[in-house]
């Protein structure tokens, strides 16, 4: 009986678990929807350039407005956008955003006064609660969506999943723009 040499068939189950394994990384790059972030509402590529412009429209709006958004009168946050340098991971850990959202039944509630008290009647809101995974579950919210009580926009809505969400929009009167990005979670009530 003849012996019979192996290494080539060796060698060609490596190259071709490895080929695999390379069109299977190309298809799930491809499928992944990177390129439909639209954090503040706007493409990735704007934002690439104008995040300066961000910041410093968000410095102005604070500079003629006072600001608060509330979520289930408990959570109160700012024009804050830091959440979007940060991995989830730190925002469980270390940030003051977690838990704020419960699954099921929030409230959230917006606040917005000029310097001298009043409250800002033209407000436009643009509010987007989605997971940070996907877009099944995104939310769209603007200000007809919202009603005005006792000087707050207050507006109910339902998240169908526990775990991570992510709050971004923008807030615009008549000539400045204020941005938001929070990243939170929901747990069970």
């Amino acid at each position: 009986m003849k012996k019979r040499n192996f290494w080539p068939l060796l060698f060609i189950s490596i190259f071709s678990f490895t080929f695999a394994m390379i069109v299977w990384t190309i298809y799930s790059a491809v499928n992944t929807p990177v390129h439909e972030d639209e954090t503040f509402l706007k493409k990735y590529q704007y934002l690439d350039e104008h995040y300066n412009d961000v910041v410093t429209s968000n410095k102005a709006f604070l500079s003629k407005y006072d600001f608060k958004i509330v979520f289930n009168d408990k959570k109160e946050f700012g024009l804050v956008i830091d959440d979007m340098f940060k991995g989830q991971r730190v925002i469980e850990k270390t940030s003051a955003h977690k838990k704020s959202f419960i699954k099921g039944k929030n409230k959230v509630e917006i606040l917005a006064k000029d310097k001298a008290g009043n409250v800002v009647k033209d407000l436009d809101i643009n509010l987007r609660i989605s997971r940070p995974t996907n877009h099944k579950f995104t939310m769209d919210f603007k200000t007809a969506d919202f009603k005005l009580e006792d000087g707050k926009y207050v507006m109910y809505f339902d998240l169908p999943l526990k775990g991570n969400w992510n709050v971004t929009g923008n807030f615009k009167t008549s000539i400045d723009v204020g941005y938001i990005y929070i990243k939170s979670d929901a747990k069970e009530q």
